[in-house]
């Protein structure tokens, strides 16, 4: 059996049993102190492992819920900017139908006024022309009357006669 294992085959059996005792307390020691070191150490790094998974998945998560509060946040910053330009539309419109009701009323008081002035003058026009169509009257009147018809009273009533009878030719010439 030397032959077989060569010159790896113990001499002495001793020395094969002191082999044994050796690899014994070899294992008994790794056993003992070195292998629950590797075990803590392995257990260690995978509860780390899964920690960080676990976080990244908490991490994952809570970006989703992030991410969802923020597309709901503008989704009602979206509704809020469109309610707000529905509103200056509305305030817009209702103000340049204000300030057109203002300028149309302006307008209208302006032509009334217009009018008026128009009217004023015209009665004093009316009342002018009245006065020198009645002093001209009176002095043909009294040209060809041959009368002074410079007593107030008297020219009145000749005034009043004259301008009568101008508009009852006026209102026969009218109607004719």
């Amino acid at each position: 059996m030397s032959d077989l294992l060569g010159p790896l085959w113990p001499n002495h059996l001793a020395e094969v049993i002191a082999g044994f005792v050796f690899l014994l307390l070899l294992w008994g020691i790794f056993a003992k102190w070195v292998s629950p070191m590797f075990e803590k150490m392995y257990q260690e790094r995978s509860s780390q492992i899964e920690g960080g998974i676990m976080r990244a998945q908490k991490a994952e998560a809570e970006a989703a819920d992030a991410k969802q509060q923020y597309e709901t946040q503008l989704a009602s910053a979206r509704q809020d900017a469109a309610k707000v330009r529905e509103d200056a539309r509305a305030v817009a419109v209702a103000q340049a139908k204000q300030v057109h009701d203002d300028a149309v009323a302006e307008a209208a008081r302006i032509v009334a006024q217009g009018r008026s002035q128009v009217d004023a003058e015209r009665a004093a026009a009316r009342d002018e022309l009245r006065g020198e169509i009645g002093d001209l009257a009176t002095t043909l009147a009294g040209r060809i009357v041959g009368d002074n018809l410079r007593d107030d009273k008297k020219a009145a009533t000749v005034i009043d006669q004259f301008l009568a009878e101008l508009a009852t030719m006026d209102a026969r010439g009218v109607t004719a």
